[in-house]
């Protein structure tokens, strides 16, 4: 269904589709459907770090902090993606997100390669 969805070109797969600016990939990532997250990544128009207009949260930090490990690997593996980078409204990095809740996998897939 989903493939169907973005088949015509004038799909904005970026585009803000709530009211909170959540775009395709952060609804894929924050309800952990890694084939949804996997094929929108595997698109060259998909900013894999595009924050959301209400608390200017990262896709990657939605990832984390929910346990989500295979997203967060996706993610990583993504050139656009900065995981130092705190989010705007929380100054928080995704890997503490992750901490907090006990994600621990997480947290160290996460964590920058010179801290581990």
């Amino acid at each position: 269904m989903v493939k169907i969805l973005l088949q015509p070109e004038d799909v904005n797969p970026n585009h803000a589709v709530t009211k909170y600016g959540w775009t395709p990939l952060v609804l894929a990532v924050e309800r952990g459907h890694e084939g949804v997250a996997k094929m929108l990544l595997e698109r060259k128009d998909v900013n894999p770090d595009q924050t959301d207009t209400e608390y200017g949260r990262k896709p990657l930090s939605l990832a984390a902090e929910r346990g989500y490990e295979g997203v967060v690997k996706m993610l990583l593996e993504q050139n656009d993606i900065n995981p130092e980078q705190a989010n705007t409204e929380s100054c928080r990095e995704p890997l503490s997100w992750a901490t907090e809740v006990g994600h621990e996998q997480c947290s160290q897939r996460a964590r920058p390669a010179r801290l581990r």
